[in-house]
């Protein structure tokens, strides 16, 4: 009998804890799919592919061409094209899937949280909140803080950022998981006076939002993505293995 392929939509530290677990388990052979848009990804436990699929009817090709037994879509909260196009493979295919979400982040007493739903409606929030911006949503995006050239940002990300991006940039490139006092110790040095970020959630970059609630910075949330329509997700990698029945 030959193994049960899982292919899993991979990226996130999530994903590879769960690429290890069905590693682990015999009779599963497991995929891990990376789009390759970070230069240095972590080591996954298994098979693994770089680059995309071509839409939805590529990734469909892809699970019966590779006789994928299930599919799970581990990719970043904020991959919102990623998962539509894994939840119309899947669909098309007949082939399970399971979306891993890891829960959003929630404020705690102290947190001067200002929600917007998109990085341009961060963007319009910023000149009424403060001058020295912490940016943390990626290389990806900047091109919507490109026309506040009276601001001065500081954005981390792993990689280094694609332009066009704000005339006042400097670029810190670093991976988490970060420390509260390492945190706070950037916000001062920099002097930073508001902080934005996406809700990703998780604990490798939360201490953030501990340092800015200490320093009482203001916080510009970028709210995530809703799933798909009629789409279910799972918080953890425990629940993706219930799911599976492993």
């Amino acid at each position: 009998m030959s193994p049960r392929h899982v292919l899993v939509l991979g990226g996130t530290a999530e994903a590879r804890r769960l690429a290890a677990a069905l590693a682990a388990r015999p009779g599963v052979r497991v995929t891990t799919s990376l789009a390759g848009r970070v230069a240095r990804p972590g080591e996954v436990a298994g098979d693994v592919r770089s680059g995309g699929f071509g839409g939805a009817q590529g990734l469909a090709d892809y699970l019966r061409a590779e006789d994928v037994d299930t599919l799970v879509d581990a990719t970043h909260p904020f991959a919102e094209s990623i998962t539509a196009n894994a939840v119309r493979a899947a669909r098309a295919t007949g082939v399970p899937a399971v979306v891993l979400r890891r829960p959003g982040w929630r404020p705690a007493p102290g947190d001067r949280w200002h929600e917007a739903t998109s990085l341009d409606g961060a963007a319009a929030l910023l000149p009424g909140l403060g001058r020295r911006v912490f940016l943390t949503t990626g290389r990806l995006g900047l091109a919507a803080f490109a026309p506040l050239d009276g601001l001065r940002f500081l954005v981390r990300c792993v990689d280094p950022p694609a332009p066009p991006m704000p005339r006042h940039t400097e670029v810190l490139l670093a991976r988490g998981p970060f420390t509260e006092p390492g945190e706070t110790a950037l916000l001062r040095a920099h002097r930073i006076d508001v902080l934005v970020t996406k809700d990703s959630g998780g604990a490798a970059t939360a201490a953030k939002l501990t340092a800015a609630r200490r320093l009482s910075l203001p916080v510009v949330v970028v709210r995530r993505p809703a799933p798909p329509d009629g789409v279910r997700t799972v918080p953890d990698v425990a629940g993706v293995l219930e799911r599976l029945g492993l």
